[in-house]
């Protein structure tokens, strides 16, 4: 007993230092996790307090071996503590809780690499996408999206009455979300946060705290970015579905129909499957404007394509036109212009929606020439 509460002591005195409370500087901080960890390892064998604990304490180290660049280390670390956090969930809900942080946090850092620095996902366009993640990064990502939606489903467990258990649900499928879109699984990853922006809109709705209120406003403001980000990788069809199963917020139907006018969907078809009026999409499609990305390469003698200046590389801001219509008026432009190479040359435009990217993502493509291929509007 003695012991246990020794060991207890020495968690708290940690805690105090984790959350700023109590100062202790690096070399002092990473000897006391350390030695807690190691107090904690025969208790917890028999003690599920202490077996969670465990599991905590090693998430800790986890964290701070990723902030210190190794990865590997914080894996390592992260994997030991989820198999005490496991044995101990069962036993109370705030062990259940760790134990679903604990997922999360797995996840994060088993998919870091399919994200950039900003975390948004190197490969939204997954097997569509001109280059995609290794072998090793793919399984790594599939493993992190396995890992949230246990998350998912741990906190989906606990009693939802709860507001703690209700935020950490919606917090759980923002990352579901997140991990899913680095998959290049756009439309399932949107469904995932429009349901998990519905979670944080019910916990406003409820006056939570100052805190929680900042929190909830947060997360719907991150929500809200990735959303306007993952619809642009979206087909038509997965909009009309999106839309029918009532996961398209009404907010971002001005997206969805420019999108779909994009594609080179007819006017009266976006209407019928968006459950809309015809007039309404006319007049989205004449306020909402898009940003038309374009480039025009030439492909020179040594096989290597060449960008052509400005105005063949470019952006402008389109209304109610396709990127096909957009495309139309460059090969024109550019097969009248001087830059124009000759009949006998083979060149390439591509159109994206907001900013230049993966040729995959491409709203239309062409290549023009001898034995050319057809073209490719997506």
């Amino acid at each position: 007993m003695a012991q246990r509460e020794a060991v207890l002591r020495l968690d708290e005195q940690w805690a105090r230092i984790r959350s700023g409370a109590a100062h202790a500087d690096p070399a002092e901080s990473d000897r006391l996790l350390a030695e807690l960890i190691g107090a904690l390892r025969e208790p917890a064998r028999t003690d599920a307090d202490c077996a969670a604990r465990l599991g905590l304490r090693l998430g800790d180290l986890a964290a701070r071996r990723f902030g210190a660049g190794d990865r590997a280390g914080a894996l390592a670390a992260i994997e030991e503590g989820l198999r005490h956090a496991r044995q101990a969930a069962g036993h109370a809900p705030e062990y259940a809780r760790w134990y679903a942080r604990g997922l999360i946090n797995q996840g994060v850092w088993l998919a870091w690499p399919l994200s950039d620095a900003d975390r948004l996902p190197r490969h939204p366009l997954g097997a569509g996408g001109e280059s995609g993640p290794s072998t090793m990064e793919r399984a790594a990502g599939e493993r992190a999206r396995d890992l949230t939606r246990a998350a998912v489903e741990v906190w989906a467990s606990l009693d939802q009455h709860d507001p703690v258990n209700r935020r950490g649900l919606a917090q759980a499928k923002v990352f579901l979300g997140d991990r899913l879109a680095e998959l290049g699984f756009a439309s399932d990853a949107v469904a995932w946060a429009v349901d998990a922006e519905a979670g944080f809109r019910r916990m406003l709705l409820a006056a939570p705290g100052p805190e929680e209120a900042q929190e909830a406003e947060e997360a719907l403001d991150h929500i809200g970015r990735q959303l306007e980000l993952r619809l642009r990788f979206l087909t038509f069809e997965s909009l009309a579905g999106l839309r029918t199963e009532g996961l398209l917020p009404e907010r971002l139907l001005p997206q969805a129909v420019v999108a779909a006018r994009i594609q080179g969907v007819a006017e009266a078809e976006i209407a019928a499957r968006l459950g809309l009026d015809t007039e309404q999409v006319v007049t989205m499609l004449e306020v909402t404007p898009w940003r038309a990305v374009w480039r025009i390469e030439v492909r020179g003698p040594d096989g290597l394509w060449a960008p052509q200046p400005a105005p063949w590389r470019d952006a402008a801001e389109v209304r109610n036109r396709t990127a096909e219509e957009v495309a139309a008026g460059l090969i024109r432009g550019f097969m009248e212009s001087a830059a124009y190479p000759g009949d006998g040359a083979l060149w390439r435009v591509r159109v994206w929606w907001h900013v230049e990217g993966d040729p995959a993502g491409a709203r239309f493509r062409l290549v023009i020439g001898p034995d050319s291929p057809a073209a490719t509007p997506s």
